[in-house]
């Protein structure tokens, strides 16, 4: 092809990482689309069976947004068989059931079976149908399981590589150790229960001398609430710099007045 400098690096490929195969895709620009939702997944290997307009197609690597390598080592067929001939597992993504028995998964459960799949050193395919239609019946009997999305039922209109995506975020996410939630500290640190002792010694110091706290009964109650308060979520040393900056200021600007008055 024309017009590329090589892409992304999108590696490293997994010997045993799933497959997605299209079948019989009808644009240039949803394939290319389709490279870019795997290699944000971790999905490197594309089969294309029958594709509408041929093999290759400058659009589609245009549309890629640098996933040239997937699709520079994308194989094409001429039929679903031939596809999925050295594959030991296929899925068929299925947005409507047709009357077939078989086993229906999640995206997030066909991830986890995959992932199982490939640790054995097996090679699982992931079938994906024309942009209008879908897979027909005959392409759904090459799957031993369908995947089914459980979406807003009034509204599940997927493009292709929306549905590619979908199953390969859940693919990464089966493997990816990312905490749920993080606070993002940048050069600071969450204060310790040390650093924010200080600070709250400081605090009261600073409203014991103004007179805020003169309510005896009432102080270790609010206190208490000052000591709650912080304690609630993790403040930072620099917050609690910060806060020790600003305690001084109104403390330094009261004696100031004081002297004046």
């Amino acid at each position: 092809m024309t017009g590329r400098d090589g892409g992304a690096d999108i590696g490293p490929i997994g010997a045993f990482s799933p497959v997605v195969i299209l079948v019989r895709p009808q644009l240039a620009e949803n394939i290319g689309t389709t490279a870019r939702a795997m290699a944000n997944g971790g999905l490197f290997h594309l089969r294309l069976v029958a594709p509408r307009d041929g093999w290759p197609q400058e659009r589609a690597w245009y549309a890629s947004s640098g996933a040239d390598r997937i699709l520079d080592a994308a194989q094409v067929f001429d039929s679903v068989d031939e596809a999925v001939a050295d594959l030991h597992h296929v899925m068929a993504t299925c947005p409507r059931p047709r009357h077939i028995v078989k086993t229906v998964m999640t995206a997030r459960g066909a991830a986890a079976e995959l992932r199982a799949i490939s640790s054995r050193g097996l090679r699982a395919g992931l079938l994906f149908g024309p942009e209008r239609a879908g897979l027909d019946n005959e392409d759904m009997a090459r799957a031993d399981i369908l995947i089914r999305y459980p979406l807003n039922p009034n509204f599940m209109s997927l493009n292709l590589a929306q549905a590619v995506l979908i199953m390969a975020y859940e693919w990464w996410m089966a493997c990816e150790t990312t905490p749920p939630r993080t606070l993002m500290t940048n050069e600071t640190h969450v204060a310790t229960k040390g650093e924010l002792e200080n600070f709250l010694d400081h605090l009261t110091r600073d409203l014991d001398a103004c007179g805020f706290l003169r309510n005896t009964q009432k102080r270790p109650g609010m206190v208490r609430n000052l000591r709650h308060l912080f304690q609630r979520g993790e403040v930072t040393e620099q917050e609690l710099r910060t806060l020790h900056g600003v305690v001084t200021e109104l403390s330094n600007g009261r004696k100031a007045r004081q002297k004046q008055d």
